[in-house]
């Protein structure tokens, strides 16, 4: 895998779609396709991702998949090579984006929703982004990834406040940008940030002292599954499972608030309208033992779902996206009903963004989420009836 990774993470969007081919051309034997599991959130080295566009759809190829779909942060920079690399797999691909809006106002304000690091703000997608309308998403978006790097800069001061007295120190220029896509459009990110500390981490203590360090001197906690994660040497994941670790524990004690890099609601609704694509809120649900393992266990929407679902409602939204992973099946009915019930669309995407994740959901494959699959097929007629950029 790491040769493969290295091969289709190199050089320029054209390098990467070059190696692509080739290594397709290569094959003795394409891998075996399912229309019984789709992807429509899929992220890429453009906001935190060990893949590119070019492997992330190589990967998902190789999944299984017959479609995948592509959701950077604050981000749809990826969105060409990821089409493209599409049509040189015979992947039907999908693009989108997501982002952080403020719910200032509206009936959701002070309340908890699906964003573990602050109050009155939400986790939103746009799906099925019309081709003719990438650079224009792309562009409406700029000034906010440079307002989000302002405060990035404040969360990497908050953290060397904290590090400094064991001798770590991370500078936001020289260990945290060059880890990101910034200059190519991409978007910086809390995971960009964790793994700088990481590395930093590993650096002082090595791997062998890392769980001690998380736990003596950071002071979080371990479940019995992350101590022995961190202290399998042996372990290829190690240091995006060390990320999880911080992001679920470390981040919130020096969390800077989102604000100017948020949008309100009405003006992603607005922006929707304009781009042509369909606004989703991305349910997360009350938490218990994390299935990406980076939140902790805790309680989010599900006490007052008919509030968030009129809320949605009267701001135009058209979709609510779910993982039916990382769910209850009690907790999943209940969306799917009052999904229903409104008249939402239901997509479904298994956040990728580490090495650890599966590209397929298997629950796709039970009858209770085989119109998800029809849904992402939707997605991708919407997009190719409208030209390329």
């Amino acid at each position: 895998m790491q040769n493969i990774l290295k091969k289709l993470n190199t050089g320029s969007a054209q390098d990467r779609l070059a190696a692509l081919e080739s290594l397709i051309k290569s094959e003795t034997e394409p891998p075996k396709r399912s229309n019984l599991y789709a992807n429509n959130h899929i992220h890429t080295f453009y906001s935190f991702s060990p893949y590119s566009p070019a492997a992330a759809v190589y990967f998902a190829r190789a999944a299984t998949l017959m479609t995948a779909g592509l959701m950077d942060h604050d981000s749809i920079a990826g969105a060409d090579e990821f089409t493209r690399a599409g049509e040189l797999a015979g992947v039907a691909t999908t693009v989108g984006l997501e982002c952080r809006v403020s719910l200032d106002g509206t009936a959701l304000e002070g309340r908890l929703v699906n964003n573990p690091d602050q109050k009155s703000v939400a986790y939103m997608a746009l799906h099925g982004v019309p081709r003719g309308r990438v650079k224009f998403l792309q562009d409406a978006f700029a000034p906010l990834r440079e307002k989000r790097n302002a405060r990035n800069r404040k969360m990497a001061a908050n953290a060397n406040a904290v590090l400094g007295a064991y001798g770590i120190d991370v500078d936001f220029d020289r260990d945290v940008l060059p880890l990101s896509k910034f200059t190519e459009g991409g978007s910086v990110t809390e995971r960009h940030l964790m793994y700088a500390v990481c590395k930093k981490i590993v650096g002082t203590v090595g791997r062998e002292g890392t769980a001690a360090f998380v736990e003596d001197q950071l002071r979080l906690p371990l479940s019995d599954k992350q101590r022995a994660q961190l202290a399998d040497p042996a372990n290829p994941y190690f240091d995006y499972d060390l990320l999880g670790t911080l992001k679920a524990g470390f981040i919130e004690g020096i969390y800077v608030s989102a604000a100017d890099e948020c949008m309100h609601l009405k003006s992603l609704s607005k922006l929707a309208r304009e781009t042509g694509a369909l606004l989703c809120y991305a349910y997360l649900g009350d938490v218990g033992d994390s299935v990406t393992g980076d939140k902790k266990a805790q309680k989010f929407e599900d006490d007052y779902l008919g509030v968030l679902f009129d809320t949605l409602s009267e701001n135009g939204v058209d979709a609510v996206t779910y993982m039916p992973s990382r769910n209850t099946i009690e907790q999943l009915t209940r969306i799917q009903n009052m999904c229903r019930e409104r008249g939402f669309m239901e997509i479904s995407g298994e956040d990728i963004n580490s090495p650890r994740q599966k590209f397929i959901c298997e629950q796709l494959a039970e009858p209770q989420f085989r119109h998800l699959i029809d849904a992402t097929w939707a997605l991708i007629r919407r997009e190719e009836s409208v030209g390329r950029d």
